[in-house]
């Protein structure tokens, strides 16, 4: 299988970890912001990343690809089966994607990603969302946090890759995350950024970040 989109996205991100904890290879390809090759402009016609390819099947979108993915190989599971189980991780996807991920990307693209390719962009919205929005997502995250340190069954789901791909790239360039504020929350940032899924994923991942925040 072939991702095409750049590493430091949270969506493509997730999809990697997925991929990794599913112990499926996939090979990632550069793409994104007009560039790609043809396959992605195919799989992808709106510029969405990431993009899948395998073999003649081609799709975007992280959700999509992860429900792919997750059909062709069920083990080991990361989508609870159990009716409310499964009904919490696919709203924390939901909250990674369409509330974290929204507010983060004000920061992350203000502060890196307009700046490293020249894009307009502006700090100050950066500064007002890490400072208006990003406080009430670590509150949120804080009071739903069981003892376990997992957000949903006690266990690692695609519940926490979801929600804390997002919240990364918020980190690479805002320290807001206060442990003393947010113990919860941070304690389970550094137990996801060490699990070998993510870890080698941010690994592969640095030296793109180490040239776009230089």
């Amino acid at each position: 299988m072939i991702i095409h989109g750049a590493r430091p996205s949270p969506f493509v991100r997730k999809v990697i970890v997925f991929a990794a904890e599913k112990g499926i290879a996939i090979e990632v390809k550069p793409a994104g912001f007009g560039r790609g090759d043809p396959a992605f402009a195919a799989a992808s016609p709106f510029g969405k990343m990431p993009a899948l390819e395998d073999g003649d099947f081609l799709i975007s979108d992280s959700t999509a690809i992860i429900t792919y993915m997750d059909a062709l190989h069920p083990e080991p599971n990361l989508i609870p089966t159990e009716p409310k189980a499964r009904a919490r991780t696919i709203w924390y996807e939901e909250f990674g994607d369409t509330i974290a991920q929204p507010a983060g990307a004000q920061i992350f693209f203000n502060r890196v990603v307009g700046k490293a390719l020249k894009m307009p962009h502006d700090p100050a919205l950066a500064d007002a969302a890490e400072a208006e929005k990003m406080p009430a997502l670590y509150d949120y995250l804080e009071g739903v946090l069981p003892e376990s340190g997992w957000l949903v069954e006690d266990r690692f789901t695609l519940a926490d890759i979801s929600a804390a791909c997002p919240i990364i790239n918020v980190c690479y360039c805002s320290k807001g995350l206060d442990a003393a504020r947010w113990p919860k929350v941070s304690a389970w940032l550094e137990r996801i950024r060490a699990r070998p899924s993510f870890a080698e994923a941010l690994a592969q991942e640095a030296e793109m970040m180490a040239r776009m925040t230089a």
